[in-house]
């Protein structure tokens, strides 16, 4: 063979390998994009799960500052964490990625009770909306911090799996570690940089958690309540319904249906306490509580308005929310219901727990301007069923809807028992654990009885003494 064939050959030989270059080029590029992206998500990712929130103090309260999970619309609310439950911010945030504040503590005093109510003084709405700020800010360098430490240790994983040494390790992972910041800037530095001005404006409390704010309630027309000791306010629990008639009853005691088995009644004989109650069958936090509320054909005061007129307490005790809730309803829908963790009936409690949520922060607010400072002691509902009790299977309420239910159930109680911590108040949980209904002596009144699901007279008895033992601070 000649020289002149061989070296035609040789070129020949080479010009794919020279045609497929460009494209081997181009894949290496592709795929260093790609690893650089996936660097760049997972670093985002990990900065958004670990860093700490951010908590802020302002005259006695503690507000926690961090992120909500990312979300695919560039403007819309952040998140509140009231009481367990995650409720939209009524302020909007721009950006993917907005802030999550978490109302961890609060102590009321005459500064503090002016954030829950109309017109602010200026000086505490712009030094709660600097703290807020100044949490956002901090919490925002710490998360470029920490996706530039997640970003440096998978870059060097990959510089030490390919076998990088030296100069070229450092240059892959600098220049790595500055696109991943790049990208991590362009996605949140908008509400980064956004936010704090926003927050700042922020002039309440009610303001951050969407709540529409609430005047204080007025003391209602009417004699002192001299010597009374201790008040309840509350709903049917609370009222006693089912129970005998009070023995000289007043024409709010008929309306409410108070009666003389009621809790704040065995208190009274008990303890030899001057206690009054307000509760009322059918009472809500807005209707009942801190508005006005029609009953038994008369319109009657809020029950916190008539609080007000008792000038020295040492206690008050409040039983709400399964009306907020629609307990009742919630019972019946799950009863007609296939299953009652279906999306309506889920849907519908979680609208019934969010709006109850933003009324409590306005009651426990107003609670702690009561005269005399008294203990406020919130209570928790009893679980008035037991799943392995099948006598409700008649009307629906199978083993696994009545789980179901008391999730529910768990679910308020949690509520009222983080929003007492929240405030610094005290919470009982009344515990009827082996006497739900259609058990032996049952502490809940039947389907045949007058309130079924009600507590009977040993019902009651039982939650006087757990509202005993916390008032006593026994333990």
């Amino acid at each position: 063979m000649s020289t002149s064939t061989t070296k035609t050959t040789a070129v020949e030989n080479r010009r794919p390998t020279r045609a497929r270059a460009p494209r081997r080029r181009l894949l290496r590029v592709v795929a260093a994009a790609g690893v650089l992206v996936l660097v760049a998500v997972a670093s985002i990712a990990f900065a958004l799960r670990v860093t700490p929130e951010r908590t802020v103090h302002a005259f006695g309260q503690a507000v926690s500052v961090g992120t909500a999970p990312p979300s695919w619309h560039l403007r819309g609310p952040g998140q509140a964490v009231l009481f367990g439950q995650t409720i939209p911010t009524q302020v909007d945030f721009v950006g993917p990625v907005r802030p999550q504040l978490t109302l961890t503590d609060i102590s009321l005093n005459e500064q503090v009770a002016g954030l829950f109510s109309p017109g602010p003084r200026a000086s505490v709405a712009e030094t709660l909306g600097s703290a807020l700020a100044t949490g956002w800010r901090w919490y925002f360098a710490t998360e470029i911090a920490f996706v530039a430490l997640a970003a440096i240790v998978l870059l060097g994983a990959i510089a030490g799996w390919r076998r990088y040494h030296g100069k070229k390790t450092v240059m892959v992972i600098a220049g790595g570690v500055l696109f991943v910041e790049a990208v991590n800037i362009a996605l949140i530095g908008v509400t980064a940089f956004t936010a704090p001005g926003i927050l700042r404006d922020v002039r309440s409390l009610d303001a951050l958690v969407g709540q529409t704010q609430i005047a204080p309630v007025a003391v209602q027309p009417g004699p002192p309540l001299a010597g009374v000791q201790a008040l309840v306010l509350g709903d049917s629990t609370a009222a006693g319904l089912g129970g005998p008639p009070l023995a000289h009853p007043t024409a709010a005691d008929t309306a409410c249906e108070r009666s003389s088995i009621a809790f704040a009644s065995v208190l009274s004989r008990v303890n030899e306490w001057n206690v009054d109650n307000l509760a009322c069958s059918g009472a809500t936090i807005p209707d009942g509580i801190i508005g006005t509320q029609f009953e038994g054909g008369r319109t009657l005061p809020p029950q916190l308005g008539v609080a007000k007129r008792a000038p020295n307490p040492e206690a008050v005790i409040v039983s709400v929310g399964a009306n907020d809730l629609q307990w009742n309803t919630l019972i019946r829908l799950c009863a007609a219901a296939d299953s009652c963790d279906n999306r309506a009936v889920t849907a519908y409690l979680q609208r019934r727990l969010s709006t109850f949520t933003r009324d409590y922060l306005g009651l426990l607010s107003q609670l702690g301007a009561l005269p005399g400072s008294p203990t406020v002691v919130i209570n928790q509902y009893y679980a008035p069923f037991d799943p392995s009790q099948d006598c409700l299977a008649s009307v629906g309420l199978t083993a696994e809807k009545v789980d179901t239910l008391l999730q529910d159930l768990h679910a308020l109680n949690d509520v009222l028992a983080n929003g007492a911590q929240t405030f610094g108040y005290q919470t009982v949980q009344p515990d009827f654990t082996g006497h739900e209904l259609c058990t032996d002596q049952s502490y809940v009144q039947g389907p045949a009885d007058p309130a079924p699901l009600h507590p009977n007279a040993r019902g009651q008895l039982v939650i006087a003494l757990a509202d005993e033992r916390a008032l006593l601070g026994a333990p």
